[in-house]
Order: structure tokens, then C-alpha cells, then sequence
């Protein structure tokens, strides 16, 4: 019987020495251009109407809203990163519809609750869902994610919508990567950046970055870049997913996929044969298995009931998710230091604030040192490009808003 990687590589998926970093890499570039062009791409190329400062922002606190999940979040943020008042609320429309009085009263209320305590009359609002950026900070919801009930609110101006019911001056609305990256300019300190990078690998993925043309941030919507060959069980997993044939590199990559691209092929080799009876039993019965899961699996940190030997067989299966995961997000990563025409310098590199539990949380390879490892080859010793991963910035895309408020 074959190894294990070799029905891998049979079955379409690119293990470490087989993926093309500089095709691939070229293919971004292209897919890159044409969005920002407005000619067809898997790239939005979205303008996010904000770049980051050199002004000096110590001392100054903003109120910021973080909206993108089953809760929000408000809180009084400054700079140098402080957090205070900080208190979660249920969003609503997770639990039940709302009206639109009632969805926006809910943010007012932090609004007001908070405004006592600021020295800067914006308000942040980390907005992460579908919505189109205009040149003055506002965001038409386009569609909701997440399950969110609210359906009175598509198609509005949630800025202008909640400006008029909180009382605040302004609102700045900004969504979770641009706001990562706006992030990476308050921990700048006494350094000197070229430009800057946002990037976020938890359960999805997406990367923000400054263009050197356009002079402002440009939220990229990368994962939904669809030129990575797929394996078999990448397009398996594609097509029982509630967006078949959409966001295809995040469903390679991100955290709400790669429990299900292992699953996907350790029942495809418990198929072929390549455990015992009774292990192909528990593989082919399974109804699915989370990425954290895996991921502990994978380091041996919790076992799926195998015997010693199908376990080691089944990691070496699954272990290449990870590390191609790992590799793909370096290459992401590079497309878009490299299109962010800057890092020449040493001195001066790009900074990339990463924010989300994929990156940070893998527990099947050290995530952060394969990327960099990957970086550091494709960028720095191929490229001559500097670049530096900021130290990890907790509550990332709250200070990206309280930045983009304060500027």
C-alpha cells in the first residue's frame, strides 16, 4: 500500500515541498490588480477610506463599539492600548428578530453610557459584517452573517443610523481587519514602519493593507481568493458548506474548515484500507470533528479511540492540513507586503498586527514560527523585503477603532 502522503498527493493535495509559493504568489498579485482595477476578480479590493497616521495620539480616548459575533462589546479605549469600562452585551438579533429601533437602541445605550468618559468625540464602531465603506467612515450593511435577525437594517448607513439615535458627533465604522491593522500603528512606539498589514486567521480569514497608489487602507476580503489548486477533500468540503464555491482559500486555511478537510480525508483512507477494522468503524462513523479537535489530535494531546499504530497513521494523514495551512497564509501574507511596495529597508520593515485564534491557538504545529519561517525565506532572503509581526495586540480590532475614531 502507498504511504499516506502519497494518497495525498493523489488526491490533488499539495503537501509542504509541492506548493508553488511564487505561482501562487504571482496569481495574488494579479487578482490584486484586477480588483482594484474593477475588472473581474476573486478579490474585492475594498477601499476602506482611512490610513494610518504619523500624528501623535497619546492621551486621547475614544468610545468603541465591537460588533461581530453573538456578543458586542464597548469599552472606553486609549493610547498608549489602554481598555477600560470595557462590558459584553448579547447583539441583538442573535436570539430573536429585532426591529430597527431596538437594534440600534442597544448600541446608543453604550454610547451614552460611555461618552462621559471620553476626550474624543468619534466613536469607533468595529462593524464586522458584509457592509460597503463610504469616504466618510460610514458602512452600508450589505447582508448579515452569524445568524444575526435584524433584517430591517440591510441596506442602511449604520453610522448615520446610529449617530442620529446616540448623540455622538460622529461615528467611524470600520471593519474587524482594518481595524487589526490600524491596531499595529498603536504599538509602533519609537519604531518607524513603512506600511502596515492587518491579517486575521481564526475562523475566518481575511488581510487588510495600505495602498502605496490609493494612499489608504484596503480591505482585500482575501478569503475569498480562489486560485489554490483544490484537493479532493477541500472541494468536499466546499460543497457541503452553506457557500459552495466561495471562499476558497479560507476553507483551506481558516478554523471553521480544517476539522472538516481531516475528517474528509480520514474517512476517504479508512476507505482505502489504511487501518485496522475496527479503527475504520470509529473513522467512517464519525459525524465530523472540530479543528480543535484535530488540532490537539494531531499533537497528541487527545486521541479518537485508535490503537497506538492507526493513531500515528491517522496524524500522519492530518498533520499536512495544518502545514499547508500554515504555508498558505505565509504566502497570503507575502502578496501583500510585497503589493504593499514598501519593507525595502531594514530599519523600516512592514509591520503585520495578526488577530484570531487559528494562528494563535494551533496546537498540531507551532503556527506563528512556520509562518515566519516561511516569511523569512520567501520575503527576506529571496526578495530582500523586511517585514516584522508585532507582538500580539489583545482586543486588536477594539484599538484599530479607537484609532480610526481618533484620526
Amino acid at each position: 500500500m502507498k504511504s499516506p502522503e502519497a494518497f495525498l498527493t493523489e488526491n490533488g493535495f499539495a503537501l509542504a515541498d509541492d506548493i508553488d509559493r511564487s505561482k501562487l504568489i504571482a496569481l495574488f498579485a494579479a487578482e490584486m490588480k484586477a480588483g482594484l482595477e474593477g475588472r473581474p476578480s476573486s478579490l474585492a479590493m475594498l477601499k476602506a477610506y482611512v490610513a494610518p497616521t504619523r500624528a501623535n495620539l497619546a492621551g486621547r480616548k475614544a468610545v468603541v463599539l465591537d460588533a461581530g459575533g453573538t456578543n458586542f462589546r464597548g469599552a472606553v479605549v486609549s493610547v498608549p492600548p489602554a481598555i477600560e469600562r470595557k462590558e459584553n452585551r448579547p447583539m441583538p438579533g442573535v436570539s430573536r428578530e429585532v426591529g430597527e429601533e431596538e437594534f440600534y437602541e442597544t448600541f446608543a445605550g453604550e454610547v451614552r453610557r460611555l461618552m462621559p468618559y471620553a476626550n474624543v468625540a468619534k466613536v469607533g464602531w468595529c462593524f464586522s459584517y458584509p457592509a460597503e465603506a463610504t469616504p466618510d467612515l460610514d458602512a452600508r450593511l450589505l447582508m448579515w452573517t452569524k445568524n444575526i435577525k435584524a433584517p430591517a437594517i440591510v441596506g442602511q448607513y449604520v453610522g448615520s443610523e446610529l449617530k442620529r439615535r446616540s448623540g455622538a458627533e460622529a461615528i467611524a465604522v470600520v471593519n474587524d481587519t482594518v481595524a487589526t491593522l490600524l491596531a499595529a500603528k498603536a504599538m509602533e512606539g519609537d519604531k518607524t514602519y513603512s506600511s502596515y498589514i492587518g491579517f486575521i486567521l481564526g475562523t475566518g480569514t481575511n488581510t487588510a493593507y495600505v495602498d502605496p497608489e490609493l494612499q489608504m487602507i484596503v480591505n482585500a476580503e482575501s478569503g475569498a481568493f480562489d486560485k489554490v489548486p483544490q484537493s479532493a477533500f477541500d472541494v468536499a468540503v466546499d460543497q457541503k458548506s452553506n457557500n459552495p464555491g466561495k471562499q476558497k482559500l479560507e476553507k483551506m486555511i481558516a478554523g471553521a474548515y480544517l476539522g472538516a478537510i481531516g475528517c474528509e480525508i480520514l474517512k476517504a483512507a479508512a476507505k482505502a484500507g489504511y487501518f485496522s477494522p475496527r479503527s475504520a468503524g470509529i473513522l467512517l462513523g464519525m459525524g465530523g470533528i472540530s479543528t480543535k479537535d484535530l488540532s490537539e489530535f494531531c499533537a497528541g494531546q487527545r486521541d479518537l479511540n485508535l490503537p497506538p499504530a492507526d493513531a500515528k497513521t491517522a496524524r500522519r494523514f492530518t498533520l499536512p492540513v495544518f502545514e499547508r495551512a500554515a504555508i498558505l497564509a505565509a504566502v497570503e501574507l507575502a502578496a501583500f507586503v510585497i503589493q504593499s511596495g514598501e519593507g525595502i529597508q531594514e530599519d523600516e520593515p512592514v509591520a503585520i498586527c495578526i488577530d484570531g485564534s487559528t494562528y494563535y491557538k494551533t496546537q498540531a504545529i507551532d503556527f506563528p514560527k512556520a509562518v515566519k519561517r516561511e516569511l523569512d525565506e520567501i520575503l527576506v532572503r529571496r526578495r530582500n523585503v523586511h517585514y516584522e509581526i508585532v507582538p500580539k495586540v489583545e482586543d486588536a480590532p477594539m484599538i484599530g477603532a479607537a484609532i480610526a475614531a481618533m484620526i
